[in-house]
């Protein structure tokens, strides 16, 4: 039982695990903001826009009378569709504002390599004599 808890310990404290764990729970509270944003912030401005956004209401009747009655309840479907569209423009915008919030990293000119002045051949910088030519630098 020992040897197991030791184990465990181990895996739980490794550094992978940790760092998922972290990255779940950030998630989940950004998922929360992304929702406040979609429900509280665009679903007013675009009702404002266009009129009512609820579609759970749209049905198309196929058959019946009453509660025998048969209808393709698409509205939910579109609903949902319209919601995932919202929240995807939403992570869009907000990546791509992260994204240049980032600074990029520094772009290092790669060195030109020396070249033995007698035979034109590539050489280490602190050379004193070309392996290829033997010339003395």
């Amino acid at each position: 039982m020992g040897k197991m808890l030791t184990e465990f310990k181990e895996f739980a404290l490794k550094g992978n695990v940790v760092d998922m764990a972290i990255g779940v729970i950030i998630g989940g509270a950004f998922g929360n903001i992304v929702t406040s944003i979609v429900n509280d912030i665009f679903t007013p401005l675009i009702a404002c826009l266009f009129g009512d956004v609820d579609f759970t209401h749209i049905a198309i009747h196929l058959k019946g009378e009453g509660e025998n009655a048969i209808n393709l309840n698409i509205g939910n479907f579109l609903q949902i569709v319209f919601n995932f569209l919202i929240v995807a423009i939403c992570l869009f915008s907000v990546v791509k504002a992260m994204n240049k919030l980032k600074k990029p990293a520094p772009v290092e000119e790669p060195k030109a390599p020396r070249l033995c002045p007698y035979c034109k051949s590539e050489i280490a910088d602190d050379a004193t004599r070309c392996p290829h030519c033997t010339s003395q630098l």
